[in-house]
């Protein structure tokens, strides 16, 4: 196979988001459980791998500022395409038309073609993945109108988000997470990566790779390849779910399901295998644009008994029922952006925040 040289002594883009720390707390929102492959390589300074490129980000009071690293030639050229429910837009377009703001980033591999970026296509791309168009400020003042539960842990939790991720990487880094904890999620994301994905190239020492495709995780062998680097039971799911997604159309059924309603969408990812109610309710949020997706685990339930539903404390294990009844009400309390409020609220009770108070 042609090797290329990988150097990248400088980046390939840089730039600055105008956004204010109360939209978004980067130390927060990338290490809250929602993507599992960002590292606070120095203090406040963050280094992932996002359509299939190496960010570096770090923010200030008014600002995210990027650069971006890669390789300047790829053993197979990357695509970059936007698209919503009515068109694609090429990056080719936006370098001809700048003025036009994707609204879905989609990543797709060639056999052949040279890379084509812009900064304005990166900028784009980078505030789609935290929806800088939605104001959490103006959710956190309606929540809390409602809630005044809400109104006083949020004030110390300000900025927290969704994140619109890719939905193949955002699927199967969450089934990896059955039964399990953040740092052996992004553990075993990174043995998918390194073992099936591309390198995408160097960076202070470190090799990155992005995120295997479908095709790469269906194939056979990967299930025992899997067990093998430790992934004991979830090697089936991840193999034979990446199987029932090409048997459905590949990459362009999971994407399409953005299209359609939560509940319907949900029902598709259930029947894969080793999705459940709260896998499902993940990627709806997380990457498939469900606003009032709103995944329920041991956290929310306590959340949810200590404060809103008492009831809940009498009961031994989160049945299904348990589980429709607390979205339920949630949905009802918060209203469409429900999933949101419940990550303000998540963030807040993780074991790393609690002792935290860092006030926006």
């Amino acid at each position: 196979m042609l090797q290329f040289v990988r150097k990248m002594s400088a980046p390939i883009s840089s730039g600055r988001i105008l956004c204010h720390i109360s939209e978004i707390r980067l130390d927060r929102i990338l290490v809250n459980g929602q993507s599992f492959r960002w590292k606070e390589e120095n203090p406040g300074i963050w280094t992932g791998v996002l359509f299939d490129k190496i960010l570096k980000l770090w923010q200030s009071e008014t600002t995210i500022s990027y650069q971006i690293f890669g390789n300047t030639k790829q053993e197979s050229g990357v695509e970059v395409t936007a698209t919503d429910s009515s068109k694609k837009i090429e990056v080719a377009t936006c370098l001809k038309e700048p003025n036009i703001v994707p609204t879905d980033s989609v990543i797709k591999q060639s056999v052949k073609g040279e890379e084509k970026h812009c900064e304005n296509s990166y900028e784009d791309l980078i505030k789609d993945y935290f929806q800088l168009n939605i104001k959490v400020g103006n959710l956190y003042q309606k929540w809390s109108d409602v809630d005044s539960n809400f109104q006083s842990i949020s004030s110390k939790f300000g900025g927290i988000r969704i994140l619109r991720q890719d939905p193949v990487e955002n699927l199967f880094s969450f089934i990896c997470s059955s039964n399990n904890h953040i740092s052996r999620i992004s553990s075993m994301v990174e043995k998918l990566c390194e073992n099936y994905g591309r390198e995408v190239g160097k960076f202070n020492g470190k090799t990155y790779f992005s995120f295997p495709t479908i095709f790469e995780l269906s194939e056979d062998g990967v299930e025992s390849e899997l067990r093998n680097l430790g992934f004991g039971y979830r090697a089936k799911y991840i193999n034979k779910s990446a199987q029932q997604i090409l048997e459905k159309g590949g990459e362009t059924w999971l994407r399409a399901l953005r299209e359609i309603p939560y509940a319907e969408a949900k029902k598709e990812l259930l029947a894969l295998n080793g999705v459940g109610a709260k896998v499902a309710d993940c990627v709806c949020l997380m990457s498939l644009d469900k606003t009032d997706a709103l995944p329920v685990d041991t956290h929310v339930w306590q959340i949810a008994a200590r404060g809103y539903m008492p009831s809940l404390s009498k009961c031994k294990s989160l049945t299904d029922k348990l589980y429709n009844e607390i979205g339920d009400h949630f949905r009802t309390l918060w209203g469409p952006y429900a999933g949101w409020a419940q990550a303000v609220l998540f963030t807040a009770d993780l074991r790393q925040f609690k002792e935290k108070d860092k006030i926006p």
